[in-house]
């Protein structure tokens, strides 16, 4: 018994001591190898002097239409995930990727994350790139509450909205404290460089590819994913709440078009963290933005935008065409 019990202790020293040094290399390569291909990727536009920082806009296209794709939360590189989307819409519009404070290229920012600051950082940002409005706001997730905050209160700048699996103004919870709580874990996991080693493990690259990304555009996110938590994006994640009950208390202006495109997943499954069924949560929203407001339900995930991309096009297309 003694003998077996010194085997098991050996071997779980062993585990513990081969955990430790994976970690240790992981953090080495982290500081070194990885940050360096980091700081090595160039601006793909323009970056602009926004208030207390720097804010990145990068554009294609010169239709006479212009749209602003806005990030959902925690995209590392925006200007590289819509890469697809962008050439796409491009043939036709203006596109124009803002990344916000704390992400992509832009720099961090010491302003509180409110819905309210977001529109004026996007308004300023634009402005500062040479665009003018009025926009075709196409927001992610929750940058479609950011956006129905800025047509409510600038709705002369705001042409219409096409919400790419927007969150809902509609309902609201509190975020749970120990949710709250675990959310700097992440910034533990980065440092210790476990996102920078698994990112590129877990990445089927040929089949990113497929979808219409180029392989630099690939290998800038999976760089740019080992360096994407810092404190204005986790200062984002924990205001989570109150930015949606900032514009729930504004009510969205009835003479701005919307479309709000939702994924069949978002749709269709019960999320556990909702009171609601899915398709209470997404009709309780249309019901808030008022009777012009349209709505299509796309097959795939939160991140439709990565696998509808001729969809949205079509889309997009029609819904401008019809509306405006």
């Amino acid at each position: 018994m003694r003998r077996r019990g010194k085997k098991v202790l050996r071997f779980l020293l062993w585990v513990f001591t081969a955990f430790v040094l994976v970690l240790l290399i992981a953090s080495i390569l982290h500081a070194t190898y990885f940050r360096q291909r980091y700081e090595r990727i160039e601006p793909y536009g323009q970056l602009v002097e926004v208030f207390d920082g720097t804010m990145h806009l990068y554009s294609q296209g010169e239709g006479e239409k212009t749209i602003v794709l806005l990030p959902g939360m925690g995209v590392a590189l925006p200007s590289a995930d819509f890469g697809p989307l962008m050439r796409a819409l491009g043939e036709k519009y203006t596109m124009v990727v803002v990344e916000y404070f704390g992400v992509g290229f832009s720099s961090t920012t010491e302003r509180q994350r409110s819905s309210a600051n977001y529109v004026q950082e996007i308004r300023a940002a634009l402005a500062k790139g040479g665009f003018s409005g009025p926009y075709v706001l196409m927001g992610h997730s929750i940058s479609s509450a950011y956006s129905e905050l800025y047509a409510s209160l600038h709705p002369e700048e705001v042409e219409a909205i096409i919400s790419l699996d927007g969150t809902s103004t509609a309902f609201s919870a509190p975020m749970p404290a120990f949710v709250k709580a675990v959310l700097p874990i992440a910034r533990v996991q980065q440092d210790l460089g476990l996102t920078s080693l698994l990112g590129p493990l877990v990445t089927n690259v040929d089949a990113t590819v497929a979808l219409g990304y180029t392989e630099q555009e690939v290998r800038d996110m999976l760089a740019f994913a080992g360096f994407s938590v810092n404190r204005t994006l986790l200062a984002q994640m924990g205001n989570t709440s109150e930015s949606i009950e900032e514009v729930m208390r504004v009510p969205y202006p009835p003479q701005v078009p919307y479309l709000k495109l939702i994924a069949s997943d978002t749709y269709e499954k019960p999320n556990p963290m909702l009171p609601i069924t899915p398709i209470e949560y997404q009709m309780q929203h249309l019901e808030r933005i008022g009777e012009h407001a349209q709505y299509k339900i796309l097959d795939g995930t939160h991140f439709l935008y990565q696998t509808n991309v001729e969809k949205i096009s079509q889309l997009t297309d029609l819904f401008l065409v019809s509306r405006l």
